[in-house]
């Protein structure tokens, strides 16, 4: 015969006493959050547009949660080191980080080896985009975008564009152009978009394509000058400049992108609330004036629109950099 051993009724009570204080607990623990500063990692230098966005929204939503959110920017290697850093990071809702096309799409398939994998990181919510633009120098002798089109077409290897740099949304956003439109134009690659403004001014490079934050002060003045925007429409801060689907050019439609992003595993009430906190701040009438003065056009969303939408740029760039064999090695 078997003989069970008993288990003191004590000790019962205890185990049945420790589960029944799991849960609140557990409960306690997110509805407490946030109950100390959240950190909001930038990948890329302080001045520039991620950095602007990030520090314009971080007031107002450390202000909505009743925490402060701090900027800690870590650039380098496309991104790659605050993405890494970040998706490495508990996910305790500690810690959250701006993410874009060339953390969350381009990357992985530009580069050979990455720290990371987009997955590590769980959408909170899109923000915005920086429209972008083709700009030349007002003496390069481009009098419109159909004309534009028209030399660059008939002079492959002739001339060169400028772009921020291997990889980034400009020199892809140009290389669509080129796929679809059959021409040949030379990269010429800078270390960021402020020398590549410079040569443009200066005439070094008779070509590029520059978001609206970057180009936007020097559209304005002058010194470059916009021949087509690449979105599906025209936009607010350039309306007289037309879209390459009016001159003839379809299948165009390209935008620097920005999300928030979380690590994997972040309890999913912290997310919704970040989420609803963000969507909120980033609405706010004079925040959203200050963004779309500065050449952005807000647009938030939820998780689950953002992570369809990172699904699909995925999966139409990757074809793209496959089929053209780019690489940032």
């Amino acid at each position: 015969m078997q003989i069970t051993p008993s288990i003191p009724r004590r000790l019962c009570l205890l185990a049945l006493g420790a589960l029944s204080l799991a849960a609140p607990l557990a409960a306690h623990a997110q509805q407490a959050w946030p109950s100390k500063p959240i950190r909001w990692v930038v990948a890329y230098p302080a001045g520039g547009g991620s950095d602007f966005l990030a520090r314009q929204l971080a007031p107002q939503i450390g202000k909505q949660l009743g925490q402060t959110l701090v900027i800690e920017n870590r650039p380098g290697a496309a991104g790659m080191i605050g993405t890494d850093a970040a998706a490495k990071s508990p996910p305790d809702g500690y810690t959250i980080v701006t993410g874009d096309n060339g953390a969350m799409v381009f990357n992985s398939a530009m580069y050979k080896k990455v720290p990371y994998s987009p997955s590590d990181l769980a959408p909170v919510g899109f923000m915005a985009r920086f429209p972008l633009v083709l700009v030349v120098n007002p003496n390069a002798g481009f009098s419109s975008a159909k004309q534009w089109l028209d030399e660059v077409k008939k002079s492959p290897g002739k001339y060169s564009y400028a772009s921020p740099g291997i990889g980034s949304p400009h020199h892809l956003a140009m290389e669509l152009i080129k796929e679809r439109s059959g021409s040949f134009i030379v990269h010429v690659p800078y270390r960021g978009t402020a020398f590549t403004t410079q040569d443009l001014i200066a005439g070094m490079v008779p070509m590029g394509i520059l978001d609206t934050a970057a180009g936007l002060p020097h559209i304005r003045a002058g010194k470059l000058k916009a021949l087509a925007v690449l979105s599906a429409k025209r936009i607010a801060t350039l309306p007289d400049v037309p879209t390459f689907q009016e001159i003839g050019l379809k299948g165009v439609d390209v935008a620097a992108w920005q999300g928030l992003f979380v690590p994997k595993g972040t309890p999913e009430p912290i997310v919704q609330r970040l989420s609803a906190e963000m969507n909120k701040a980033i609405t706010t009438p004079e925040i959203k004036a200050r963004l779309e003065d500065f050449g952005l056009e807000v647009a938030p969303g939820d998780a689950a629109s953002l992570a369809r939408f990172v699904q699909q740029e995925t999966a139409a760039w990757h074809a793209l950099i496959k089929e053209r064999k780019l690489s940032a090695e």
